[in-house]
């Protein structure tokens, strides 16, 4: 992590930090309760039932809770942020889900899990908060398993006849509303700043594809102003596959002895041989 990614990480530890105590109300007023059917429409879409599932940057554990309810086996949820984790367990608690979900302290840019690991990942509201938009998705890829899925809700740049509306929004409205419900208006003020450097769903879908994932796609909700990604990490081929994908080659199943082969039969070619009909002009 460099200077510029470890200072905007600190920046945004600091800042949820001191919003914990109002965090979901503000959230319900800001998102009118829709944010609650967002994260239903998020985990739908990994299909959870009986898997293991992360919720990466789980803030208050919303989206673990509705990953346990949708029937995830087993559901850790991780935040870098100590007293989201606080509240989170709380809620945890009062729902008696201790034994499915388990809340732990990580950074999205080294995620302290083996490759491999997850059947499926979500997270909502947090891809804006990241360092490092990049290596967070080569992360998630890598700790997914083949065939795993991925899906990412969050605001976007919004297009057409609502652009300008929901700029007056998100730049005074939410301050505002920030400032009287949540009793912080410059951590609501960063929600505007956040969302002005965020890449437009189109682009956000392309770093997926660059991740490694497949599949890859995003439905807009919310008025075109909040997109729920989506996308798969490949699966390997299987035994039959891979023989078959050998039995193509040229020269055989190794590539590296096939070269071989290819430059000894040219060098073989390219020696002149004597012509027996040549006569000579002595």
């Amino acid at each position: 992590m460099n200077q510029q990614e470890a200072a905007k990480a600190q920046f945004v530890r600091t800042t949820f930090a001191r919003i914990v105590p109002r965090y979901d109300l503000v959230n319900w007023l800001m998102t009118l309760g829709l944010d609650r059917r967002w994260r239903k429409a998020t985990v739908e879409l990994v299909r959870p039932q009986s898997a293991v599932t992360l919720d990466l940057a789980t803030g208050t554990a919303d989206l673990a809770i509705e990953l346990a309810r949708q029937g995830s086996r087993t559901v850790v949820g991780l935040d870098f942020c100590p007293e989201m984790l606080e509240a989170g367990r709380a809620k945890v608690a009062a729902r008696g889900l201790e034994q499915v979900i388990s809340l732990a302290a990580g950074d999205a840019l080294a995620l302290p899990f083996d490759a491999d690991t997850f059947d499926a990942a979500v997270n909502a509201f947090a891809l804006r908060n990241v360092a490092n938009l990049p290596r967070t998705f080569a992360e998630l890829c890598r700790v997914l398993r083949p065939g795993g899925r991925l899906g990412c809700l969050d605001l976007t740049p919004p297009r057409g006849p609502l652009k300008g509306f929901f700029g007056l929004y998100i730049n005074r409205m939410v301050p505002l509303l920030g400032a009287v419900a949540g009793g912080d208006l410059p951590a609501y003020r960063y929600l505007a700043e956040s969302l002005r450097a965020h890449p437009e769903a189109d682009r956000l879908k392309r770093m997926l594809d660059e991740a490694g994932f497949v599949q890859t796609g995003y439905r807009l909700v919310g008025f075109g102003t909040v997109a729920i990604h989506y996308g798969v990490k490949p699966a390997r081929p299987s035994r039959a596959e891979s023989r078959g994908a050998r039995a193509k080659l040229p020269f055989g199943p190794r590539p590296q002895r096939a070269g071989d082969r290819v430059e000894r039969t040219t060098r073989r070619a390219a020696r002149p041989r004597p012509n027996p009909y040549k006569q000579s002009h002595k």
